[in-house]
């Protein structure tokens, strides 16, 4: 799929362009990458003159392959940049695979020469590798969350739609990249512009930094029971070290039977049944996305014997922990 031509840039009221350079990395996420690339060329449109202009870059300057398939020609390579460039790291699915130390290195040496970088959905992860986001805040997408906070725990880890801290930007994926991008419109113009793009995608609610990328508990689990969500967010926040049914009974205000009913009503399931499948979850997603080893793995989601939690893990999922590493190992190789 070939690229549009850069818009013909014009005289500008202050005689500057803005210029965007997205690098393209394997398996990139189309979503992510439209969702930043298109306000731009809309708020072009709407002033009439080209106030932004953007190059598409991949590691050799070949073309790039996104998630789903799709080939997108490039501009460029890692070529040096301007220090007035944004950049924006778009990643996607196997992302420590595809950030190469070619790749850490040049981001490197952009930053040192003081470029404004960013990344989109699961680039927050390159950057972090490149020690880009280290005492900084930072948000990627939910999925990758707990292996990104046990890898990085020198990034201040956000569950925003999108953090901007100094001149280092991340989204959690899909289409937060808008928000992000509408934002530093109306930063370099106004909000009307910003209103006006975000009408012409017709994106009616427009997210502030503020916003948080998941969906509410009441939402998510399809009941509004406000003890029942309190409880369920104690629940994520203790993954580690799990807290009792009596004490979380006791946290919100009632007895360990009422709590068991709440749970058998609402979700057909014990507050044990369900905590145990929110601390496999989590150990699924550390296995599938981190080095971590499966002991570290078991202790981080609070089970102190590994044979325990290989048994759980086996009940829940039908296959090993080790199975599930070696699984994940054999198709990034590939």
């Amino acid at each position: 799929m070939a690229q549009r031509p850069v818009p013909k840039t014009q005289e500008l009221p202050d005689g500057r362009v803005q210029r965007y350079v997205f690098l393209l990395l394997g398996d990139f996420t189309m979503l992510s990458f439209a969702s930043a690339i298109e306000p731009l060329r809309l708020a072009n449109q709407h002033l009439g003159y080209a106030s932004f202009e953007w190059r598409l870059a991949s590691e050799t300057g070949e073309a790039a392959t996104c998630s789903n398939g799709t080939v997108m020609q490039v501009h460029m390579s890692l070529d040096e940049l301007s220090r007035d460039d944004i950049l924006l790291i778009c990643g996607g699915i196997n992302i420590q695979h595809n950030t190469t130390r070619a790749v850490l290195a040049w981001l490197r040496r952009e930053a040192r020469r003081g470029v404004t970088i960013g990344g989109l959905c699961t680039a927050s992860h390159t950057l972090a590798m490149a020690g880009l986001l280290d005492g900084k805040r930072a948000t990627i997408h939910w999925e990758n969350q707990d292996s990104f906070g046990e890898e990085f725990p020198e990034v201040e880890l956000s569950k925003s739609v999108f953090v901007m801290d100094g001149n280092r930007y991340s989204t959690a994926g899909g289409t937060s990249s808008i928000d992000l991008m509408l934002k530093l419109i109306a930063d370099r113009h106004d909000e009307d512009l910003a209103n006006a793009v975000a009408d012409q995608l017709i994106y009616s609610s427009i997210r502030t930094d503020q916003d948080t990328q998941r969906l509410s508990i009441p939402t998510r689990i399809g009941v509004r029971h406000p003890k029942l969500s309190q409880v369920i967010q104690l629940m994520e926040q203790n993954i580690e070290e799990p807290i009792s049914p009596s004490i979380l009974a006791q946290d919100v205000g009632m007895s360990t039977r009422q709590l068991e009913r709440l749970f058998r009503r609402y979700l057909n399931r014990s507050p044990k049944r369900y905590y145990m499948e929110l601390r496999l979850q989590k150990a699924r997603n550390l296995l599938l996305q981190t080095d971590m080893s499966v002991i570290n793995v078991a202790l981080a989601c609070g089970f102190t014997s590994p044979s325990h939690f290989s048994k759980c893990y086996r009940a829940h999922y039908d296959t090993t922990p080790y199975r599930e590493r070696g699984t994940q190992s054999a198709r990034l190789s590939v």
